[in-house]
């Protein structure tokens, strides 16, 4: 069972940065894309960005210009960084990874822009 563990979230003031990392439990070449969904309190989850194995990212239009997703391949680590924040970037945000149309999630962790 593909395991993913976020890390990186909390509190942080609006215009601040924050990043998160997400920790596949295999080689994430394997996936056919990997990514961040976010879930505000009382909305659905909904993709913030997701990038496939040949490196094309893909972005919500809320967070284009603010956030940037990478990998490293040879950690089978996927990363997020989240600049100038806005209150309503907060949310739990959740790594995911896709095979096909499996998709695999971790346990989310928090992000709170508040002041």
């Amino acid at each position: 069972q593909v395991q993913l563990v976020e890390s990186g979230g909390g509190l942080v003031r609006p215009g601040g940065s924050l990043g998160l990392s997400c920790a596949v439990s295999e080689n994430i070449i394997n996936f056919n894309a990997v990514g961040w969904y976010r879930q505000a309190p009382g909305n659905e989850r909904e993709l913030v960005a997701d990038i496939n194995v040949g490196g094309v990212t893909n972005y919500a239009e809320s967070v284009k210009g603010r956030f940037t997703i990478s990998r490293d391949n040879a950690k089978n680590t996927v990363y997020l960084q989240m600049n100038s924040l806005k209150s309503e970037d907060t949310g739990v945000y959740y790594c995911y990874s896709r095979i096909l149309r499996s998709k695999y999630w971790g346990q989310g962790t928090p992000v709170t822009v508040s002041s």
